[in-house]
């Protein structure tokens, strides 16, 4: 609980154990085994921010967050750790908190979305587990998209992003290299895949403005956050890259702010152990980058997780406040982890730190918080205090009441769809195809111009030709008329002047026949003159 300006957390003996809201950004955490109290922590430090006007944003992963909307249930068993850890006297009570549920899916909470640009090729390949090559090659699909001005807000975007990419891929290849069209297959595969377990819905607009994370109610009281991911947890790895996109962007969204009296807003990251498992370095070391520097812009996170171990050395040095609750110890193995856990720690003389750490039992912690100078104190073996908001779910109905409520419901409730990637390449190929069809209509309409223009320049020619032929016939069949005719002249010219010729001849050899033989000779002489008359004259005729 809040109290004398302190996050009061434990209780050793009489002493108040108290986290300094200036270290806060300092980060924390918060470890131990299943069952010894880690969740219980986790609200009390959840509505000790609260109180002190400190937004809080976590992840739900079992359901048992969601009673922070409602005050807590007395019981006997509550009235006597009151008692016992003096609480009474300084003011605990039951008490509800400004609760916002959201939900990547849309069903338990507000929807909360991302786009895709703002998500990124980075956490998008740990996301698909994609290779190195299908990474690099999803880095420059998303380049591409940015030279020419493509917005990525949804899922369909993406996709039809990379069909433009391989289907152009020559077209790329002198800026980019080879984009090999099976490594852009596999990663339309993986797409699939995301989207078959519904956690494309992630994607799309209205996005998350995360400055709606930093609000107050009317009491003064912060924000507590609570991202429902009973589901979502189900994939491990979808979980831990959907919550480090929410710590990177609290990272470049907020603005410096130095060295606040207290933080803007504390991040909690359970099943913390999942965000380190198989990533690859180049996310680690943005991991730590954003660790080393999100408490300059008023940030402070805290990594619950069951044993210290889960979290790289590079990470751990950066937590300075430290709740570690009991850790049991069967193999050599685990016995060094507790050796590990216990060396975090400021050595306290009067105990043994492995030894207590096995020892503690439910709602024990070694716990050890940064002191005003910014060195950690001597670790202390305490009790954690109990939750003033109730311990466990609600049923759906108060879910529902509480999400109705939000006057963040009409901002993110109904998805939209702008114009985007998506529906910019759905014209370019409607336009492609049209011109690409017009091409065609005019080639083919040029192609059945020609081939008439063919068929008439023939058509053309074999008129010519005919007429050609027609005309040689014609003149061939007047000139041998016209031979004809001659002939007929000259036949009858021949038979009239042979006519004559016979008959000059006659008279002639009549005429000397008579002289010489009387009238024998008359006509012997007639016979041969017309004879020698019509040969003289076909002699003549033939020169």
């Amino acid at each position: 609980m809040y109290f004398e300006n302190l996050i009061w957390t434990a209780v050793k003996d009489d002493a108040k154990l108290s986290i300094i809201p200036k270290m806060a950004n300092r980060h924390g955490l918060i470890a131990g085994a299943t069952g010894t109290g880690k969740t219980i922590t986790l609200k009390v430090l959840a509505e000790s921010f609260s109180d002190a006007g400190i937004p809080v944003f976590l992840a739900d992963v079992k359901g048992d967050l969601a009673g922070m909307c409602k005050p807590g249930a007395d019981s006997e068993d509550m009235q006597n750790r009151i008692r016992k850890l003096g609480l009474s006297d300084a003011g605990f009570s039951y008490q509800a908190y400004p609760t916002c549920f959201w939900d990547i899916f849309g069903k338990n909470g507000l929807p909360l979305r991302t786009t895709v640009s703002e998500f990124g090729p980075l956490l998008f390949a740990r996301l698909l587990n994609l290779n190195q090559t299908q990474s690099d090659i999803l880095n420059i699909v998303f380049r591409i998209a940015d030279n020419e001005k493509l917005l990525l807000l949804d899922m369909k975007d993406l996709r039809s992003m990379l069909n433009y990419v391989s289907q152009n891929a020559d077209t790329y290849q002198e800026q980019f290299g080879n984009l090999g069209k099976s490594s852009i297959g596999s990663i339309m595969r993986s797409l699939v895949s995301l989207e078959d377990q519904n956690a494309d819905r992630f994607f799309g607009e209205p996005a998350l403005d995360i400055h709606d994370w930093f609000r107050s109610d009317p009491s003064g009281k912060g924000m507590i956050n609570i991202l429902d991911s009973r589901s979502l947890i189900n994939n491990p790895a979808t979980y831990a890259t959907f919550m480090l996109w929410m710590l990177s962007e609290l990272f470049e969204v907020m603005p410096e702010v130095g060295d606040p009296d207290k933080p803007k807003m504390v991040f909690f990251f359970d099943e913390a152990h999942l965000l380190f498992d198989n990533t690859p370095h180049a996310l680690l070391e943005k991991i730590e980058q954003v660790m080393k520097l999100i408490r300059s812009k008023g940030i402070g996170v805290f990594f619950i997780t069951q044993n210290p171990k889960d979290i790289p050395d590079e990470v751990l040095a950066q937590l300075g406040n430290k709740i570690e609750h009991g850790l049991h110890a069967y193999t050599p193995a685990e016995q060094k982890g507790i050796r590990a856990a216990a060396d975090s720690f400021r050595t306290n003389p009067e105990f043994d730190t492995a030894k207590a750490i096995q020892e503690l039992g439910t709602g024990e912690a070694i716990v050890s918080f940064l002191q005003a100078d910014g060195s950690p104190a001597v670790c202390s073996r305490a009790k954690i205090l109990p939750p003033r908001s109730l311990m466990g779910s609600i049923d759906d109905m108060t879910r529902q009441a509480c999400i109705l409520s939000s006057p963040l419901k009409d901002k993110y409730a109904v998805m939209v769809d702008r114009d985007s990637a998506y529906e910019f390449l759905q014209r370019r190929a409607g336009e492609e195809e049209k011109t690409a069809a017009d091409e065609k209509a005019r080639k083919e309409a040029q192609k059945q111009s020609d081939k008439e223009a063919a068929e008439r320049a023939k058509t053309e020619e074999k008129n010519i030709i005919a007429e050609a032929k027609q005309a040689a016939r014609d003149q061939a069949a007047a000139e041998k008329e016209k031979e004809r005719d001659s002939k007929k002249a000259k036949r009858r010219v021949a038979t009239i002047a042979g006519t004559a010729a016979g008959t000059v001849g006659r008279e002639i050899g009549n005429q000397l026949g008579k002289s010489v033989g009387g009238s024998f000779g008359k006509r012997l002489g007639g016979n041969v003159g017309a004879s020698l008359g019509r040969g003289l004259l076909q002699t003549l005729l033939k020169l």
